[in-house]
């Protein structure tokens, strides 16, 4: 006897559409999602976009009396300052340069060229200023604070970072070339004050004009970042202070226990957050550490903690 053929299961039809039709909301949701994060990409993207030009823009470049202004350079950006200052862009890419407006001015055979830099904040723009000055210029009160020397006046104020150079030994160029650097620094906004953390270092001893902000690698260290440093003398010794304001006390003290473990000190504290260690790089060292702040004292022998000591006492006080 034949048998019919078997009908086949509803059930097994029913679950069998549920799963296509589930399959389908899966792949529109995948869609869905795919798109809007296309979307929210393009969005952040076209606001970098537009806010680097916006920030390129809104730089206007004074006139100077009697001169002709030329403006025909770009404005610089950190992917093309390469094409402007060569190798040394890499040392204003670590202070966190933003962008570059230059222009010249001319007169006869003088001519008088302005750069202004912009880095992210003011710390930055000090920490580049203070890498090209020496304490042998001669100081000027231009923006939070300014120098002449040889034919070169330059400043910072704010996140800017202004250098104006000419070649010309004319006296009136030379006059020119300081009304154009007052003009710039009245018109740009910012602090005019030196960065607040440079209060924080004794005075005694100090080297005037040799303090310095150093954002990476402190010390040739990759887990030090973002220190002031000042130079002092003391009789015959001459040694380093650096000073590091971390956002939290448990960031200063992943830093501390890093450079511990670098130098393969115990992380023993006998309560005073006080070591002296031997750095590879950079002989005896005397670490201490307070709240969010490390103080770091290089350039003194091991048997010199009295002075190390009187002088973080007065700093972690």
């Amino acid at each position: 006897m034949v048998l019919p053929p078997s009908r086949p299961s509803l059930g097994g039809n029913r679950k069998g559409g549920e799963n296509i039709l589930e399959l389908k909301r899966v792949t529109l949701i995948d869609k869905f999602y795919y798109f809007k994060m296309r979307h929210i990409l393009l969005l952040s993207l076209f606001l970098t976009v537009l806010s680097l030009s916006v920030l390129s823009q809104d730089i206007k470049l004074p006139d100077l009396k009697g001169y002709k202004k030329t403006t025909d350079y770009p404005v610089y950006l950190p992917d093309n300052l390469w094409d402007y200052i060569n190798g040394a862009a890499d040392i204003y890419l670590a202070y966190s340069f933003i962008d570059l407006h230059v222009a010249e001015y001319k007169k006869g055979k003088n001519v008088i060229k302005l750069e202004i830099y912009r880095q992210a904040d003011h710390t930055m723009a000090f920490g580049i200023y203070s890498t090209e000055r020496s304490p042998s210029f001669h100081f000027t009160n231009l923006g939070s604070q300014g120098y002449i020397a040889d034919g070169a006046i330059n400043f910072f104020k704010g996140n800017y970072y202004v250098k104006i150079r000419t070649y010309s030994k004319n006296e009136n160029t030379l006059k020119s070339e300081e009304s154009l650097a007052f003009k710039v620094a009245d018109m740009l906004a910012g602090a005019s004050e030196m960065p607040s953390a440079l209060s924080l270092f004794p005075e005694a001893g100090k080297k005037i004009n040799e303090e310095t902000y150093i954002n990476e690698s402190v010390l040739g260290h990759k887990f030090l970042n973002k220190a002031y440093k000042a130079s002092y003398e003391s009789g015959n010794d001459i040694f380093s202070i650096f000073i590091i304001e971390n956002n939290t006390p448990e960031e200063a003290q992943k830093s501390l226990e890093a450079y511990l473990t670098a130098t393969g000190t115990e992380s023993v504290d006998s309560g005073t957050g006080r070591y002296m260690l031997k750095d590879g790089y950079n002989g005896t060292i005397f670490l201490s550490w307070k709240g969010n702040r490390i103080v770091i004292i290089s350039g003194l022998s091991k048997d010199q903690s009295d002075i190390a000591d009187r002088y973080t006492t007065e700093i972690l006080r």
